[in-house]
This record gives C-alpha cells, sequence and structure tokens, in this order.
C-alpha cells in the first residue's frame, strides 16, 4: 500500500450493508408470523396446516426421522424413514435437536423448539445470505440484494425447509471466488454441495468459463478444495453409517415424479413419451440438452458472459428438469436471478407466479387423497396454471439472460462500465478458446 493509499475503516466499509441487514432481518420475521398459525397449533390438523398456507417440513420430521430419541445416519430405523439430505443439513439438524432435547422434557415441546431454533438459524442465513449477496453485487448494483432479503416469495417460502443454509454458502462460495480466494471458494462449494445437491451446478459455469478463458489454475485449485471439503465431511459417515449416509442418494434416484415438475403435467394429462417414459431418463436427457445448449452459447457468444449468467441458466435448467420442483425451490434461484438480470419487471412477474404457485399447492394437496376436500381445495387444472406460470415465466428470465449474452450492450450490469463484478480471475480476462476461433 502506498502513501496515497488510505484504508477505509472496517465500520465505514459496513454501513452501507446495515439497511440491508436490517431489511433481511424484517423479511426473516415476517416469515416467521406467516408461521404463526401452524407455530400456536395447526400442526396438528392437515386441513388447518394447508388452508393457513404455514406447512412446513421442519416441525413433523422431528418426529417422522426419530430426531426425538436418534441421530442421523446413525438411527435404527426403517431406511425409508432415515433422514434424506446431505449431511451437513442432517448434523445441523442433529446438532439442534440436541438442544431443543436439552431444553424441553417433553417431546411436542421438544418438536416446537426445534422449530424455533431452526428459524433461528435459518433467519440469520438469510441474513449472512442477503449481506453477501450485497458484496457480490458490488457498490453499483447493492440494492439488488433487497430481492433477497423480503420479495413475497422468499417470505413464504424460507422456512419450509433447510434450503437458505445451503443459499447463505452458495453466496458466500461466489463473494470467495470474486475475490480470487480459490481455496475459500472450494471449501464454501464444496460444504454447499454437501447440504444440497444444486450448487453442483455451479461447477460446469465455473468450467465453461475457464476452457474460453483457459484460466486453469484458480480453477483447479477450486475443484480440489471443493473434493477435499466434501470428502472430509462425508467420508465418516461413509464409513460408519454407509445405510444412513446412502438413504439421499438412493431417495433422490429412485424417488418419481412429484410436486411442481412439469412431468407430473404430462404424466397427469396421459401425453405420449413424455408422460409415460422413465422420468429419470427423460430429465437427464432434457438437463443435458438444456446444458449443451448453454456450453454452446457460453463458447459462441461475442463477449465472455458473466459467471452470475451462467449459473442462473445452469440452476433454471436443473429446476425445469427435475422430477420435483418444492415452493422453497424458489429460493435457490432469486440470488442468481437477480445477479444474472436485475430487471424488475420480468422478476416481479415470475414472483407473482411463485406466490400463485405456493398458494396453489397447499390448495391442491387440500382436494387430493387422504384429505379429499373438495369444497376447499382446486382441480388439476387450475393447479397446472400455477406449475406453468412458474416454467413459463422463468423461461421468459431465461430468454432475456441469453439475449444479454448475445447482446452484451443490453447487460444492465455491464452498462456501469463493468465487465463481470463476481468473476474474479475471469473479470476482464482475454479469450483463448471460441467456438468461432475454432471455425476460422
Amino acid at each position: 500500500m502506498t502513501s496515497t493509499q488510505v484504508r477505509v475503516p472496517l465500520m465505514a466499509r459496513a454501513v452501507p450493508f446495515l439497511p440491508l441487514g436490517l431489511i433481511a432481518a424484517l423479511g426473516a420475521t415476517l416469515a416467521y408470523v406467516v408461521r404463526l398459525p401452524c407455530r400456536t397449533g395447526g400442526w396438528n390438523d392437515q386441513v388447518t396446516t394447508y388452508t393457513n398456507f404455514c406447512y412446513t417440513d421442519i416441525y413433523p420430521l422431528y418426529f417422522d426421522r426419530e430426531l426425538a430419541t436418534q441421530n442421523p445416519y446413525f438411527a435404527h430405523v426403517p431406511f425409508d424413514k432415515q433422514v434424506e439430505y446431505p449431511v451437513v443439513l442432517g448434523e445441523v439438524m442433529q446438532v439442534i435437536s440436541w438442544i431443543a432435547r436439552a431444553l424441553e422434557v417433553d417431546k411436542v415441546a421438544q418438536a416446537v423448539r426445534f422449530y424455533d431454533l431452526t428459524v433461528i438459524l435459518l433467519g440469520i442465513c438469510l441474513v449472512i445470505g442477503v449481506l453477501l449477496m450485497a458484496a457480490v453485487a458490488g457498490p453499483t448494483r447493492r440494492w439488488d440484494a433487497l430481492w433477497y432479503a423480503i420479495s413475497p416469495a422468499v417470505v413464504l417460502a424460507a422456512y419450509i425447509n433447510w434450503d437458505l443454509v445451503a443459499g447463505a454458502l452458495s453466496m458466500g462460495m461466489l463473494l470467495a471466488w470474486g475475490r480470487r480466494r480459490q481455496v475459500l471458494a472450494g471449501v464454501l462449494l464444496g460444504l454447499a454441495i454437501a447440504t444440497k445437491f444444486y450448487p453442483l451446478m455451479f461447477v460446469g459455469a465455473l468450467f465453461l468459463l475457464t476452457l474460453r478463458t483457459a484460466r486453469w489454475r484458480p480453477f483447479l485449485v477450486t475443484m480440489a478444495a471443493a473434493a477435499g471439503t466434501w470428502i472430509v465431511v462425508n467420508a465418516p459417515f461413509m464409513i460408519f453409517a454407509w445405510e444412513g449416509w446412502r438413504r439421499f442418494y438412493v431417495f433422490s434416484q429412485e424417488r418419481g415424479v412429484d410436486w411442481g415438475s412439469p412431468w407430473l403435467f404430462f404424466q397427469n394429462k396421459g401425453w405420449p413419451i413424455l408422460g409415460e417414459s422413465d422420468v429419470s431418463t427423460l430429465g437427464m436427457v432434457s438437463l443435458g440438452v438444456l446444458c449443451l445448449g448453454i456450453a454452446v452459447l457460453t463458447l459462441a457468444a461475442p463477449r465472455r458472459p458473466r459467471l452470475a449468467q451462467i449459473c442462473f441458466l445452469a440452476l433454471a435448467a436443473f429446476m425445469m428438469t427435475n422430477k420435483v420442483w418444492s415452493p422453497q425451490f424458489v429460493l435457490w434461484l432469486v440470488p442468481f436471478a437477480v445477479l444474472a438480470r436485475p430487471n424488475w419487471k420480468p422478476l416481479a412477474l415470475w414472483q407473482l407466479a411463485e406466490i400463485w404457485y405456493f398458494a396453489a399447492i397447499w390448495l391442491y394437496l387440500l382436494s387430493q387423497p387422504p384429505l379429499s376436500r373438495n369444497d376447499l381445495g382446486i382441480g388439476d387444472d387450475t393447479y397446472f396454471t400455477a406449475v406453468w406460470g412458474r416454467i413459463i415465466t422463468i423461461g421468459i428470465m431465461m430468454a432475456f439472460v441469453v439475449r444479454d449474452i448475445l447482446r452484451p450492450d443490453k447487460d444492465v450490469v455491464r452498462q456501469a462500465d463493468i465487465d463481470d463484478q463476481v468473476g474474479g480471475v475471469f473479470d476482464d480476462a482475454r479469450d483463448r478458446f471460441t467456438l468461432v476461433s475454432v471455425g476460422r
């Protein structure tokens, strides 16, 4: 540091982030309020749970996965009652269940305490994720993080499951990569993949941009750190609790088509091929086709795409072709969608579609067995309008991102004289390999 350079004090650098942190805390609080009808007893009645739109996996899994008495992965329970999540989430559940058991004697009181403590953790993860996203976006787009902090879809979905933990780790990985801390980025990526599997899609995004720029050493260092972290975290359970550890992978492979997936629509309507073939095969093939398209786009674009753009396209492709598309998956996509294209109109349209789906899934479940409350719920056709509403609005956002990649002058982020705010070694990097150069 030269004598003319002055390092800004930490407190001064933190001040711009304080309002965002407070708004994120407000979003976390509102998410808790949304589920108060269940928190005060509604969980004991499925009809009440669905009509109040306050379902969560957190409370029932405390009982259904024997967290009140046993440890995840090591539990002596039938295979289908093992915790069906990667190990980081399983151990988060374990630690919180220990605390709940220490604080309460009655099992019902323990489950409520387990929910409250989990919500506190998830609320903290939301605040951290928002602050990290603001840092990733940079000073010119810092306030875009408000979409993650307090958008209605985030508030509604925040506490359905433990997805916000993976969200904070993913944002941390992006920030570390953007600051050229490759080992830290790899560690956080490995932890994120060991929490929820969707961050694996970011490996492909990093690989494609590495292929275009030939910045292989940072990529390989990050991948080595990610693989090493994943192995260190998973190895003890693979060795000492193999059956419990593999539950997540068996469940993911054998799971049939489920709520929210477009494949459910095709099956429900009896479409030839799309509604009759093996969903696992269809999903993998369709994801492969979309990823191939993303690869061609990345390597053929006139200017190297931004990392957030490729991450968003890859993640959206994964969600649209998956066998299940739960309401909380919106938490995966919001920060990447905003970083990829912070234009409020398509984002707002998508958020409306997510809100409609959030209401539709619970109303649809009311009309399905075993409840079969047609007087309270909605039918197939109404429900599938919500399914396709999400697909179409995300497809619109993907189309705009593709347009921005093909016409970089339309990219609102780059209009601020920025190349790639989270690119790290890709920022302002020269092209070393493109499909155009191969064709010459």
